[in-house]
């Protein structure tokens, strides 16, 4: 952890708070950084935190109606 820390140019207690949730909500600068030491792309990580949403019943049958299809 020291080592991503310092890679990420940002204190170690920072990266810890930040494990622990300590820090709601890092800033974006910050969450950048360690990415890229980690080696993550930010779409890695946003799809990590944000997994696709399951449609509703009623989204799924609306999706299915003539109209809504490509031709």
């Amino acid at each position: 952890m020291f080592e991503v820390a310092v890679a990420a140019d940002i204190s170690p207690e920072t990266l810890r708070k930040i494990e622990t949730g300590r820090v709601a909500t890092p800033a974006f600068s910050t969450i950048a950084a360690i990415a890229t030491v980690l080696g993550l792309s930010l779409d890695d990580v946003w799809s990590a935190i944000n997994p696709p949403r399951q449609a509703s019943t009623g989204e799924q049958a609306a999706d299915r109606r003539p109209d809504r299809l490509a031709s």
